[in-house]
């Protein structure tokens, strides 16, 4: 907790050059959350006092995007930000084609799960009707 809150306050950027597209996404997304809980609770103090409508939450949103910068840069959440963009630069992508062809065939195979199913249900509902009269 003390490292937390020691990094809240530092203004410094921990290993500033590695892990740059990771941190950004996380950044930006963090701040489009507290933007969001910021224009909702300016809309539901709407038609009230303009200080509770808009400068409330415009402190919000930036105390939020402050927040969520200083998150991303301390050390120890900075470096499971790096790690996870190594990681993701190790993978092989599919090309387009395979992912259409792997998505074809998840596809299909679904439709044929589901009328073997439905095959299913059709005996088993003749049955119980033929035979237990339900």
């Amino acid at each position: 907790m003390a490292e937390l809150i020691a990094g809240m306050f530092n203004t410094s950027r921990y290993k500033r050059s590695q892990g740059k597209v990771a941190r950004q996404v996380t950044l930006f997304s963090l701040a489009a959350i507290f933007a969001a809980g910021a224009w909702l609770m300016s809309e539901r103090n709407s038609g009230g006092d303009a200080t509770w409508q808009y400068l409330i939450p415009a402190v919000i949103a930036a105390v939020g995007f402050w927040v969520a910068y200083r998150i991303v840069n301390l050390p120890s959440f900075a470096d499971f930000l790096i790690s996870v963009e190594a990681e993701m630069n190790k993978v092989s992508w599919p090309s387009r084609g395979e992912l259409y062809r792997a998505s074809l065939v998840v596809i299909i195979v679904i439709f044929l799960l589901v009328s073997i199913l439905f095959g299913y249900d059709l005996i088993l509902d003749y049955l119980m009707k033929t035979f237990l009269g339900i």
